[in-house]
């Protein structure tokens, strides 16, 4: 019985270097224009989509859907 000895383990300090090679300009502002467009792109005029009865039924079977689609109060976004 008694205290057991601690056990101190000593770090090592490791340091990471990331090298890339040189990346022509003009790509990197092709790419990044690409990604702007690809990431920021929202439609317009989405429509709202109902889906399915048979799986707004076992959505309810399951307890997922908490929601009476039938709400008057929410009309307004299923339409």
């Amino acid at each position: 019985m008694g205290n057991k000895p601690v056990v101190v383990r000593e770090e090592r300090e490791e340091v990471f270097l990331k090298l890339v090679p040189p990346v022509d300009r003009t790509y990197l502002r092709w790419l990044m224009r690409d990604l702007n467009r690809i990431h920021r792109f929202t439609p317009k005029n989405t429509r709202p989509v109902k889906p399915p009865d048979h799986y707004i039924e076992y959505m309810h079977w399951n307890g997922w859907l908490d929601v009476n689609l039938d709400d008057p109060d929410l009309a307004h976004l299923f339409k």
